[in-house]
């Protein structure tokens, strides 16, 4: 049995946290804030994919009561020409399809159930360095303790600590210049199927929502943004001044989220987005990333979450199966590498129609009529992420 520090105690942590329990392992969780997660953050879809690694660990019934389903997409131009509805994934043999869920919602079921499997977390504990030993690895932290352990997993994030220990000249995120901002309301009257994602390629941003069955209606857009903003520049600006700047760009869009802004009580302060094209160097001999920290992807992806699951499950499944740390961490790499680069490569292409200027709009939009009109033979639809299956009882072989 091996001893395993986890650094993060988000949604990544705490899933490879239950699935390290569950290959036999002994588990410490290290988050660096010194609260919860509670209340925080916006939402997510989690796709089926991702759904499926839950289920390896027993969690994906736990999920499916948090939100509601999402089988399918509408994507419709500014003026409102649609172009098509097709399904967000493949529904899983039991009919199981993608589910949107706050993020908070998602954290505090998983951080309950990881508590409840004994999983212990500690907070206040924002790791500082971290050096191997002659058997594994040591730990310190910014209070002045310090762990030791067999091995250590940096779950920690797109700013992660772990991969800049294992490699100091590692890549900084790449910046894609959108903003991402959304929020909730309710008693908007939006039509549409509820669970149906709609979305827009506006004149001047790209903007979705979907219709909750319980009358709420939540949403998201995306702002161009070229120049990188420090997040001081972005909570500079009010909730009203979002506002304001969301309605004057949709203003011209044939959609009813204009209303569904104004009616919207809090807007989320916007975050950009990055992602990683390839990080060259994911572990040592004891020390690995998983994650936002190996691989962030963009959001136009819609496989963030789902990436991070399906890591927990196979870094869970390579340390039951090997002999020793080091040979578990390489088979690790090379059962994830190759899949989580070209869903990166998936999600850059897909955020790249989002952006668009007043003039620059009118070419994509002709481009993405003719693309729906006539779709080519053998375009990609997706299914390679969305069938893709973990096994947990199968052995792992080298």
């Amino acid at each position: 049995m091996a001893k395993a520090l986890i650094i993060g105690g988000g949604i990544a942590g705490t899933v490879t946290a239950m699935a390290l329990r569950k290959a036999g392992h002994d588990v410490r969780l290290y988050e660096a804030y010194d609260r919860s997660a509670d209340g925080v953050g916006a939402f997510l879809t989690l796709a089926v994919n991702g759904l499926d690694a839950l289920g390896a660990l027993d969690l994906k019934d736990l999920v499916k009561g948090l939100g509601f389903d999402t089988p399918k997409m509408s994507m419709s131009l500014g003026d409102g020409h649609r172009l098509a509805e097709f399904p967000l994934g493949i529904p899983m043999p039991d009919g199981t399809v993608s589910q949107t869920v706050r993020r908070s919602d998602l954290y505090v079921a998983l951080r309950d159930e990881a508590a409840r499997r004994g999983v212990t977390t500690k907070y206040g504990k924002r790791l500082v360095s971290a050096s191997e030993t002659a058997g594994g690895v040591r730990a310190r932290f910014a209070d002045g303790t310090e762990a030791e352990g067999d091995l250590l997993v940096g779950a920690d994030g797109l700013r992660s600590r772990v991969r800049r220990i294992i490699d100091p000249a590692a890549p900084a995120p790449r910046y894609i210049p959108l903003l991402n901002t959304g929020g909730f309301t309710r008693d908007v009257e939006v039509g549409g199927e509820p669970g149906v994602m709609h979305m827009t390629f506006g004149k001047r941003v790209f903007h979705a929502y979907v219709p909750w069955p319980n009358g709420e209606v939540w949403w998201f857009a995306n702002l161009p943004r070229r120049r990188e903003l420090a997040q001081s520049e972005l909570t500079a600006v009010t909730s009203e001044e979002w506002r304001a700047k969301l309605l004057r760009l949709t203003a011209g869009d044939r959609s009813p989220i204009g209303a569904v802004i104004e009616a919207t009580e809090q807007i989320y302060t916007p975050w950009s987005t990055y992602d990683f094209p390839s990080v060259p160097n994911w572990r040592t001999d004891r020390m690995v990333i998983i994650g936002d920290a190996a691989h962030a992807t963009s959001p136009a992806a819609g496989q963030g979450a789902a990436m991070a699951l399906e890591d927990a499950v196979t870094l869970g499944r390579c340390l039951r199966d090997s002999a020793a740390v080091p040979d578990a961490l390489r088979q690790y790499e090379k059962l994830r590498r190759s899949r989580v680069e070209r869903v990166v490569e998936q999600g850059k292409r897909n955020g790249g129609n989002k952006m668009s200027g007043p003039v620059s709009h009118l070419i994509r939009d002709a481009f993405l009529r003719r693309a729906f009109r006539n779709p080519k033979a053998g375009q990609d639809n997706g299914e390679w992420m969305w069938n893709h299956h973990i096994d947990w009882a199968t052995p792992v072989t080298a």
